[in-house]
């Protein structure tokens, strides 16, 4: 039998949009061929369900052979293969409507993958091959072997084949440009990427080179933890094992499958870029699913496995879709779930991973109303109290806290509920556990508690916490100063019954004539001193709303060290050791010497060596902050000296 004909399409130009249009990357061609290998294999075993065939079925494999002297890849298959009618039907007429439409929607765009969505996953290979053959022979009785010839026009040759066994062989005879598909390295690499976790052997030179096993189609309680670690070693090399994971099952509404891993973060991982591979039928799609999953989770890592997801649609179609949205939903419910069974089932464990996890439970949070729901009650918050003794960790865990390593943590709601005595719904925290050291102290020696709110999203949480619990009002440290830590009696002392002044306006306006900022304002308070310690000399306060502002455009415009506030407070303790003595010494009544003048620079030094104290206890100095800081403290520490000396 020898049969020419035409293959049936619309345009002429189909092939040149596949050369040229149909993948960006060349390399997907064996992903399709490999897929309609076991496509054929699966469809032979539920044939063979039916009772239609007798044969084996049991021992179903894929090989891939490699000619480098005819410049052929072969890629053969134990499916059901096809009679010469067959191969007409699905091979010689490239099915899809309106082809003038689709030659004008995808000519150029080589971004868009299209295969598999207008059934043309065969003619990939001729993105490659100069020729392409077809050996195919049916499980059907009587059926005689066919042999297909292409050479990439739309002419074709069907006649009757050598092939003596079911199955189906396509052979590629490569073009010039394309003949690094035939280095064994270079298929092992792409069987690899897209055809690892296909069920059936794949075998080139007589060795299966897949995995063939994929775990996120088993049942969660038949993989051991060892095995789920294995799995992500697999799938990222030389990472850092990951926190947990979150094994997704279901089959209706949709079908969807998948392993969900938390990694630790690292400064360079990317939290805007996914991370999660796209698998369809356990044949990778893509390396992220941007499209796919809600934005706060794709910093996660692992697989998802879904037919139900369109392939080669637009962006835009993705994001609108309905059943799209509902995978989204239900991905996010299960994390939501799995992050809820650690804290009540290991809250150590909970705790150890919070550093890493917070980032994603607040994230979630703030874009997410129904996730927000499921994790509220699991928001956690390292906090300053001290917990020394048995008893105490025991009462703190009675009221829901936990403790790790002598660490206390804390939800909002327990944090208020146990200071509402002592300062109602007002929640004092942190964002720099070491710049703002002094300030923790001031409070935390004066019994008050502080949260530590130090991940680098908490400058847009705290303000959506405001908007969550209205009636609270939240202030960093450095805002304003607790009435508690304030000694009033100190502070109306009145030290000159001439002038009729207290100590604490002598101080302000000491500090106000040298200093000389009109956008800083000089306050004068007798702060209480601890259990730590003494209070400092000073200290910096930023006003909440102001420095928010701030932190918001220094965000927007990308700049990474947010600047000081024009408008600031200079908070002066009136009981400190050094600022007692400083007026008293702008005064004259400690040192006399007959240069006057030398004791007036010396107190303006002074002025100024103590508000760059506290600056230094706000925030560190840039280069030309530091430089004139240490002149000052050089100048001071070099009269100081002179002076003693005499």
């Amino acid at each position: 039998m020898l049969e020419q004909g035409t293959i049936s399409i619309h345009t002429e130009n189909i092939f040149p949009i596949i050369k040229k249009w149909l993948y960006s990357d060349h390399e997907i061609f064996l992903r399709e061929l490999v897929s309609n290998a076991v496509d054929a294999i699966q469809k032979l075993r539920m044939v063979a369900r039916s009772g239609e065939y007798g044969g084996d079925v049991d021992h179903p494999e894929i090989t891939i052979t490699l000619d480098r002297e005819n410049k052929r890849l072969a890629i053969a298959d134990t499916g059901l293969g096809m009679t010469a009618e067959e191969v007409k039907k699905y091979i010689t007429q490239v099915a899809f409507s309106s082809a003038e439409e689709f030659v004008q929607k995808y000519k150029g765009n080589g971004d868009q993958e299209i295969i598999g969505h207008f059934g043309l996953g065969f003619y990939s290979a001729f993105m490659v091959a100069s020729r392409v053959e077809i050996d195919t022979l049916s499980y059907k009785a009587g059926a005689t072997p066919v042999h297909w010839t292409c050479d990439g026009s739309t002419e074709f040759t069907l006649e009757d084949g050598q092939r003596t066994s079911v199955g189906t062989t396509v052979t590629l005879t490569l073009q010039d440009d394309e003949l690094g598909y035939l280095e064994p390295a270079r298929i092992r690499e792409l069987v690899r990427k897209y055809c690892d976790f296909l069920p059936v052997p794949i075998k080139l030179d007589g060795e299966q080179i897949n995995k063939q096993i994929a775990p996120w189609k088993s049942s969660p309680s038949s993989l051991s933890k060892e095995e789920y670690l294995e799995f992500y070693r697999y799938l990222y090399p030389f990472q850092e094992d990951p926190l947990l994971w979150v094994h997704l099952n279901t089959d209706y509404p949709f079908v969807v499958n998948g392993i969900l891993y938390f990694p630790k973060l690292r400064p360079d991982i990317d939290v805007t870029k996914g991370q999660i591979k796209l698998f369809c039928n356990q044949v990778f799609v893509s390396d992220n699913c941007e499209e796919i999953i809600p934005r706060f989770l794709l910093p996660l890592r692992g697989v998802i496995d879904s037919t139900d997801i369109p392939l080669n649609v637009s962006r835009s179609f993705l994001q609108n879709d309905r059943t799209v949205r509902k995978i989204a939903d239900y991905i996010a419910k299960k994390v939501g779930d799995r992050l809820n069974e650690l804290y009540r089932e290991d809250p150590d464990a909970y705790v150890r991973s919070w550093k890493d996890l917070g980032t994603f439970v607040k994230f979630g949070s703030l874009n997410d109303e129904k996730f927000k729901k499921q994790v509220e009650d699991i928001l956690i918050y390292r906090t300053t109290a001290t917990l020394s003794t048995p008893a105490e960790n025991d009462e703190w865990s009675t009221q829901g806290g936990i403790v790790v390593d002598g660490q206390a943590y804390t939800t909002l709601k327990q944090y208020l509920e146990r200071n509402k005595a002592r300062h109602a719904n007002r929640v004092y925290y942190c964002t720099d556990e070491v710049n703002q050291a002094t300030y923790v102290q001031l409070l935390k020696g004066q019994g008050i508690e502080v949260l530590f709110m130090d991940s680098f999203i908490d400058t847009h949480f705290v303000p959506w916490l405001e908007q969550t619990y209205s009636d609270v009002k939240f202030l960093r440290v450095d805002a304003e100063l607790d009435e508690t830590l304030i000694d009033k009696d100190q502070s109306s002392e009145i030290i000159d019954p001439g002038s009729n002044k207290t100590r604490s306006e002598q101080i302000k306006a000491l500090f106000e004539s040298v200093l000389k900022k009109p956008k800083l304002t000089i306050r004068t308070e007798a702060l209480k001193s601890g259990n730590s310690g003494d209070a400092p000399p000073a200290m910096i306060l930023l006003p909440e709303t102001s420095r928010r502002m701030q932190e918001m455009m220094a965000m927007m415009q990308q700049q990474l060290n947010v600047q000081l506030p024009e408008e600031h407070t200079l908070v002066v303790n009136t009981t400190h050791p050094l600022i007692q003595n400083l007026l008293n010494l702008s005064q004259g009544t400690i040192i006399q010497t007959s240069g006057s003048s030398e004791t007036a620079a010396l107190v303006e030094k002074l002025c100024h060596y103590i508000y760059d104290l506290a600056l230094m206890s706000q925030r560190g100095f840039d280069a030309n902050g530091m430089q004139q800081f240490s002149e000052r403290a050089s100048q001071v520490l070099t009269q100081l000296t002179a002076m003693a000396m005499r």
